[in-house]
């Protein structure tokens, strides 16, 4: 066994030659390094004789509540000390930072209302307030007075309300948890309740005409939950789109905009049901997954049913269902709910959707084309106080939208033969193969590239897609489609190979979609076979023929409208935001592809998983 106390060999001598002795620790080291060195100590002693030459600091009068210090600390070392502090905070029962309840009693939407005409210096320490909110930002004045800006929580009536919390020593309750003790943990972003009263500051420099600010004096302040990670700053912003797509929780408590958008969504969609309720249109239900993908041109997500041991459609139309239900005696329904189609993710789609489509007996196309005009006239009248909005696109241009019935018709054919200076073959001809070989010849002379497969009706839409929507600006109806683009629609009753059929577009943007259904189950069935027909050709979006429904047409649908609208693309135009993410509370991602490298609290503070309880196995 070697002698454990031998010392190390010496380098051979030739090493040693070009080696440079470090006189500080006695390493023989090489000449770069001990430049290296050498820099690195005169510039720690010029430091260090500077701070020795400057004046000494006065001492701060913040209190233990200021964090002094922490605004230089960058998001993860704030996030590692502050999960320590509250796990330090939750091995006392007495300072447990997530209590179960606190009684919230005032509604804080009426705080301006009912207190805005108090004077400055005013308060009424009688009125007894208990509010909770969100910290946003701290001020303190000296160890005994403290500002907090708190928001409140959106509800039906306000996105939250923005108020000030003033924290007085002198104000806290008698008997209750010490001033300091209640404000020393309380950092941004902290959910706090609040038990004070109504007043107006009196601050010493007002200008003439100027008030105190209206505020809630508060008596007692409790830590209700507290935030773990830094709030974003000047110094560390929060404005990159995939960030807040990703962090869409943090985007929604940070940015006003993000929350009132979804805020007004909700209105918007509250204003349609209640518009078919008004009108006696039953809300519905109908299946999410479906044995047959119908309904609509679309390509669908496919899911299993293990149970069954067989393959499902997630929807991407609940139009069949409502149809049946009209044939089983419901005059007037109407369903709002998702769709899924397994389509590209743009500014304007996203694969899962949602919509709202309704279905009248005994209404047809130009019905339905007065209550689209009358639904949204009045819904935008009622979201923004007038029928004229503004949108800007993703290429900054700014379009004035007059939403005010009337609107524009446009019929397709007769408007692509103007746009091309062609004339299209009679509309009992547009499904031949000789329209197929003129629309692939227009489709060339106008430099539209259409990709394949080539089929009439992705021909003619492509077309219309580049010649008529982009006029479409203002609300305005396209009418007259060709029957073999509208497989569920009727036939024209005066123009033999159109059908009765509207698109709604807004800003070169489709928002709806309706027609006079088709109810003549012999029809039907020829239209389905014709959508197999070009599913052979590999339109993987055509429509498969459907029995189940052609049974239920067999039992009498009645003369029909059927109508379709995107809420996702309707909200995008009543918010003014070009991209469907900003209107959707979690809008489908893309998975990551860096790794989460942040601890989780947990992890930080080494806080042990309980044990699990075996069950034991059937």
């Amino acid at each position: 066994m070697a002698d454990s106390s031998a010392t190390t060999p010496a380098a051979p001598a030739e090493q040693l030659a070009n080696l440079h002795l470090d006189e500080v620790t006695g390493e023989h080291i090489s000449k770069s390094e001990l430049k290296k060195r050498q820099k690195q100590r005169q510039k720690e002693a010029e430091k260090a004789a500077k701070a020795a030459a400057a004046p000494p600091k006065a001492t701060s009068s913040k209190p233990k509540n200021a964090a002094g210090g922490e605004e230089d600390l960058n998001p993860n070392q704030y996030y590692e000390i502050r999960t320590r502090q509250v796990n330090e905070l939750l091995k006392n029962p007495e300072t447990n930072p997530y209590p179960h309840k606190f009684q919230v009693d005032y509604d804080d939407f009426k705080f301006v209302e009912e207190f805005g005409s108090l004077k400055t210096g005013e308060t009424l320490p009688e009125k007894e307030l208990r509010i909770a909110g969100r910290i946003y930002n701290i001020r303190t004045a000296g160890s005994k007075l403290i500002f907090y800006d708190i928001r409140t929580s959106a509800d039906t009536k306000s996105i939250g309300t923005r108020m000030q919390v003033v924290c007085q020593a002198q104000l806290a309750k008698e008997g209750g948890v010490p001033f300091e003790k209640q404000h020393a943990h309380l950092r941004r972003g902290d959910i706090i309740g609040i038990v004070g009263f109504p007043g107006r500051t009196n601050p010493k420099n007002l200008k003439e005409g100027e008030q105190g600010e209206l505020s809630v004096f508060a008596t007692e302040v409790q830590l209700l939950s507290p935030c773990l990670h830094m709030l974003p700053s000047v110094r560390y912003p929060f404005a990159d789109a995939e960030q807040r797509a990703r962090m869409r929780y943090l985007d929604m408590l940070w940015n006003d905009r993000s929350r009132e958008t979804l805020w007004q969504r909700s209105r918007m969609v509250r204003y349609i049901r209640d518009f078919f309720h008004e009108r006696r249109f039953i809300e519905v239900e109908t299946p999410m997954m479906h044995a047959i993908a119908g309904g609509a041109t679309a390509l669908p997500f496919v899911t299993h049913h293990n149970d069954l041991d067989m393959d499902m459609f997630m929807r991407v139309a609940p139009e069949l269902f409502l149809k049946k239900m009209i044939v089983g005696q419901f005059g007037k329904v109407f369903e709002m709910g998702k769709n899924f189609r397994n389509e590209g993710i743009d500014l304007t789609h996203n694969p899962e959707f949602t919509s709202i489509e309704f279905y009248w007996a005994y209404a047809d196309v130009y019905d339905l084309m007065s209550i689209t005009e009358e639904l949204v006239s009045s819904l935008v009248k009622e979201l923004t106080g007038s029928y004229k909005t503004k949108f800007t696109n993703q290429h900054g241009e700014t379009y004035d939208v007059n939403w005010e019935a009337p609107w524009r018709r446009v019929e397709m054919i007769p408007a692509l033969e103007e746009a091309t200076g062609e004339k299209f073959p009679p509309y009992d001809q547009l499904h031949t193969d000789e329209t197929n070989a003129f629309l692939q010849k227009v489709c060339k002379k106008m430099n539209v590239e259409c990709p394949p497969p080539l089929t009439n009706a992705r021909m003619i839409d492509k077309l219309t897609g580049e010649f008529i929507e982009e006029t479409c600006v203002n609300p305005t109806f396209i009418l007259e489609h060709p029957q073999m683009m509208s497989p569920l629609a009727k036939y024209h009753r005066s123009k033999n190979g159109l059908c009765e059929r509207f698109e709604a577009f807004v800003c070169k943007k489709e928002i709806a979609n309706a027609y006079t259904e088709l109810n003549n189950p012999f029809d039907q069935r020829l239209r389905f076979e014709e959508q197999a027909r070009q599913k052979d050709q590999g339109d993987d979006e055509a429509q498969l023929v459907d029995e189940s429904f052609l049974n239920a047409l067999e039992y009498g649908l009645p003369p029909t409208g059927g109508w379709g609208l995107g809420i996702d693309r309707l909200a995008m135009f009543l918010t003014d935001n070009y991209s469907i993410r900003e209107v959707l509370a979690f809008p489908f991602l893309r998975e990551e592809k860096t790794a989460h490298k942040e601890k989780f609290a947990a992890e930080v503070v080494d806080i042990q998983p309980l044990p699990v309880e075996e069950v034991p196995r059937k």
